[in-house]
């Protein structure tokens, strides 16, 4: 797992004012909570954390006004819901060889059987407890020759060492829908031949 490092400055001023003239000056505001402390109110440089959320999970080392350094994990993000860009992101804290609970990317290899079955992703993303320097990026299922009904529990998902299911083992991650065949239309096909004759 990819740990990025980010320089980050405490702020005292709150609010809506104070967090546009944040996002003006192409910074991001944010919190970071967590291990009963208070939480700590930060100011973060917009494009190196637009860059480092791409990855989910992503392990942040916070270099907090050039004293401390802790590291976190993002909690919540909030987006400006036209234009994309960051408003808002909760960061929580987290210690080296600490479990968290995060929620990881399912992603599927190999083909359905033939016919047009239909996959679809019950859970888009599986609940797990990882060690918060040791988050997996993703877990990858493989779909290959599954056939309409088939089903991937969470159990059935072969996790990295040291990372455990937090979700009830017989949930469905994955299923296989048989493709609905399309009804042609009253008269559809008398009528296309009728007009192919003419």
């Amino acid at each position: 797992m990819s740990e990025v490092k980010i320089a980050a400055q405490t702020r005292s001023e709150f609010g809506k004012g104070a967090a546009r003239r944040i996002r003006r000056d192409a910074q991001v505001p944010g919190v970071l909570y967590g291990h009963g402390s208070d939480p700590v109110h930060l100011t973060l440089p917009g494009h190196e954390l637009l860059l480092a959320l791409r990855t989910p999970n992503v392990l942040i080392s916070l270099d907090i006004d050039g004293k401390t350094s802790e590291l976190a994990i993002p909690k919540s993000v909030q987006r400006d819901p036209i234009k994309g860009f960051l408003e808002h992101v909760d960061l929580l804290l987290v210690k080296r060889g600490e479990k968290v609970n995060v929620e990881v990317p399912v992603h599927t290899e190999g083909e359905l059987a033939a016919g047009g079955n239909l996959l679809e992703h019950v859970l888009n993303a599986l609940p797990v407890e990882a060690e918060a320097t040791h988050i997996p990026e993703a877990v990858t299922v493989s779909v290959e020759g599954l056939e309409a009904g088939a089903s991937v529990l969470a159990k059935d998902i072969t996790l990295p060492s040291g990372v455990t299911l937090a979700v009830e083992e017989d949930a469905v991650v994955l299923q296989v829908l048989a493709a609905q065949a399309e009804e042609a239309p009253e008269g559809g096909e008398a009528a296309g031949e009728a007009a192919a004759e003419a």
